[in-house]
């Protein structure tokens, strides 16, 4: 499933040659950063902007190309975040045939805000992003802009991996130990086996205590007799 979004704004992270493109869908419920390079960030803050040139730059040239062969580009799609890299397609239409080209999200961004075409960002990339409690405002927006300014990928990506996770990824019982270890219960049935084992084991000691309690008391008869018949013969 995709979700439609727009570019809200692209943070330039001078002296470093980056931007960062920071999506947001649109239910404003979150906002997902892509850092690009200068070159393509600043083909979308000048697009953007409605900056014109006397000649076209490389983003406008592959847009006269597709319209000079009657492909339009209906939508960019931010499908994947893999390794801290995000992935793009292209969707174009030509003479009512469809076609998906992979590309890099920052050219994908690019052509997206000269083609005036839909952006989406496929669930699962949502998914990966922090959720933002209610509707996004324009605070909010500001303030995660200068965080930005100060934060690395890699470190944008670490919070994301100790994120907590959506309710569907997370154990279904964190508190079973059979979770953590899936032989548990076979091993407890084993267990229990041996128990009813030892049960019998110690009926069976007990049966021969009782024997042997027996069997002493018939010795002590036995040596009380021989002490009667020992005084007898004293007596006599």
């Amino acid at each position: 499933m995709i979700k439609e979004a727009r570019v809200t704004s692209v943070v330039s992270l001078f002296p470093l040659p980056q931007y960062v493109v920071v999506l947001e869908d649109k239910e404003k419920t979150k906002l997902v950063p892509i850092w690009v390079g200068v070159n393509e960030g600043n083909a979308i803050v000048l697009e953007m902007d409605g900056e014109k040139f006397p000649r076209p730059l490389t983003h406008d040239l592959m847009i006269n190309m597709l319209k000079s062969v009657s492909i339009k580009i209906e939508k960019i799609v931010i499908t994947d975040l893999k390794e801290n890299t995000y992935f793009a397609a292209i969707h174009l239409k030509h003479n009512k045939k469809a076609m998906v080209i992979d590309a890099r999200p920052s050219d994908s961004l690019a052509l997206a805000v000269r083609a005036k075409c839909p952006i989406y960002i496929d669930q699962s990339v949502l998914d990966k992003c922090p959720a933002v409690e209610g509707v996004i405002s324009q605070t909010e927006v500001e303030k995660f802009k200068e965080q930005l300014k100060t934060m690395s990928p890699d470190e944008f990506f670490k919070q994301l991996e100790n994120a907590p996770k959506p309710e569907s990824e997370k154990p279904p019982n964190p508190i079973d130990p059979a979770f953590f270890d899936p032989a548990l219960p076979k091993r407890q049935e084993e267990e229990g086996e041996y128990e009813e084992d030892d049960e019998d084991f110690d009926e069976d000691e007990d049966d021969d205590e009782d024997e042997d309690f027996i069997d002493d008391g018939e010795e002590d008869d036995d040596y009380e007799e021989e002490d009667d018949d020992e005084q007898e013969r004293r007596g006599q």
